[in-house]
């Protein structure tokens, strides 16, 4: 009857836990452009905060984003999100044609993305594309940036 017991609740924490879409916290890397680390935290079931500390132009960038996450319901741990947010850090020009100042940099971003959660381990993957103003520093279109994030999901 322990035994039994034992196995009922291993099974339920398991499954509680497991559950990929409904998480409320993920860290993790986040590799491609702007490269560096990644957490997400769902303020509800359709909106989330997501923060990402990068290295770029051998300088050190922080973005925060808004994002509003729509579940594909055919297929469970899958969704596609969208959002925007604000960047500021900054950037050491050196030799790098593609940056013309060295200092502060300040702008906005937007992000268009898909994520899936696994059901089986506490992994989240997303792919996505973050396009960035800059308004102060840099000032003039970012690019149009993107990158695989991988988190663990709390």
């Amino acid at each position: 009857m322990k035994r039994a017991f034992l196995i009922l609740l291993f099974t339920a924490v398991v499954t509680i836990t497991g559950y990929g879409q409904d998480y409320k916290t993920a860290l993790g890397l986040r590799a491609g452009l702007p490269y560096g680390v990644t957490v997400r935290h769902f303020i509800n079931k359709e909106n989330a905060l997501e923060g990402i500390l990068a290295s770029r132009w051998t300088g050190l960038v922080i973005t925060g984003l808004y994002e509003n996450e729509s579940w594909l319901g055919n297929y469970p741990g899958l969704n596609w999100y969208w959002g925007v947010g604000a960047h500021a850090g900054f950037w050491d020009a050196g030799t790098n044609p593609n940056v013309n100042t060295t200092g502060a940099v300040i702008g906005v971003d937007a992000i268009l993305g898909i994520e899936y959660t696994f059901d089986e381990f506490p992994i989240n993957l997303s792919l996505d594309l973050l396009p960035s103003l800059n308004l102060i520093g840099s000032t003039g279109w970012g690019g149009i940036n993107g990158a695989l994030s991988i988190r663990y999901v709390f």
